[in-house]
């Protein structure tokens, strides 16, 4: 999917990279910790966000201060200049109607002061991992000085070749990821920042506190948090949750901080996001939470093939076939090939 990159220069002279891809209803992404916006696509870990929130959306993003194609000095690393910059993007893309807001971790500070700001602007909130108070406002000493302990290694060996240092953070964000996954993490993290900028990123977000805010976000709003996520606590997902008036709260059964493809968390995540958001319809809200396998054995089942002729053309067994077409009427909630084929043909599945 290709994705369309531009600069802007904030009020206070940052310069800012951002990003916008895909088509439909409107969806901006507060910047988060970590980011690129070129080595995302890539990125085994980031990747099938991107594609995803790209598929059925107008997607605008943005790499924040200090990381990712933005880099430069990571000053103005407070909130008043996070939403600033988040005002900033809104403007540059050219959104003159009401869209959808993504707060993922401390990116959820911005969105729900800009909620607040700009009320009639915002249509839909989706947070997810997020917090309203950073390690530091959460009063828990031990894990502030735990949190003091990997700010400080950050400075100290971030840029090192030797990955032992970033995997420290690697381990806490995806501790289910595979080995090349974990790889990957470890080199977003040497290329996307530098270990000054790792610092004085990490040390900002120490000091989060939106909680006053929360009372006075007026718009729809669904919160998503992993049950066993060792990044953000889960009680901090159940506290934005509680703060914001009627905001609906999903819990996911990961320990992974940034959701992977292959878990079951992943496809929940993206059933709730495209019934809560609307994206390009029912229909595609549907497929989207097909794996890539079970959408190749739709096409073939669209294409009018066989179990068999499916099974050879995919080298996987007629059971195999047979299993993921069960699963996949399911979803359809259709119990024929007849049945499902129609609804695909016609684009209601």
């Amino acid at each position: 999917m290709q994705q369309s990159i531009r600069y802007l220069t904030t009020r206070d002279g940052a310069r800012l990279a951002w990003a916008s891809m895909g088509s439909g209803v409107p969806l901006v992404k507060a910047a988060n910790w970590l980011s690129h916006l070129e080595y995302d696509l890539e990125s085994p870990l980031w990747r099938h966000w991107v594609h995803f929130f790209g598929d059925h959306f107008r997607f605008v993003r943005y790499d924040e201060r200090g990381c990712g194609m933005t880099g430069g000095d990571p000053r103005g690393l407070s909130l008043e200049h996070w939403l600033a910059d988040l005002e900033a993007v809104v403007d540059a893309a050219g959104i003159d109607e009401p869209f959808a807001l993504l707060g993922v971790s401390q990116g959820a500070a911005a969105c729900v002061a800009y909620a607040v700001k700009h009320p009639h602007r915002v249509s839909k909130l989706l947070l997810y991992g997020a917090y309203a108070r950073g390690p530091y406002e959460r009063e828990n000493e031990e894990a502030a000085r735990l949190y003091h302990a990997i700010s400080d290694v950050a400075r100290g060996g971030w840029a090192d070749e030797n990955p032992v240092f970033r995997q420290l953070f690697t381990a806490r964000f995806i501790p289910d990821a595979t080995e090349a996954q974990v790889r990957w993490f470890n080199e977003l993290a040497r290329i996307t920042t530098t270990a000054e900028a790792a610092g004085a990123l990490l040390d900002s977000r120490a000091h989060i506190n939106v909680t006053s805010m929360l009372g006075q976000v007026a718009v729809p709003t669904l919160v998503m948090h992993a049950r066993h996520d060792g990044v953000v606590p889960v009680e901090e997902g159940r506290l934005l949750a509680a703060g914001i008036p009627e905001s609906r709260y999903v819990e996911l059964d990961s320990r992974n901080h940034v959701l992977l493809e292959h878990e079951p968390a992943w496809e929940r995540f993206c059933s709730e996001t495209l019934e809560f958001l609307g994206g390009k319809g029912e229909d595609d809200a549907v497929l989207a939470t097909l794996t890539a396998r079970e959408r190749e054995i739709v096409a073939g089942l669209v294409a009018g093939r066989s179990n068999a002729e499916i099974a050879a053309a995919l080298f996987i067994s007629d059971k195999t076939v047979r299993n993921s077409l069960t699963r996949i009427f399911e979803k359809l909630g259709v119990r024929s090939r007849m049945q499902a084929m129609a609804r695909v043909r016609a684009g209601k599945p």
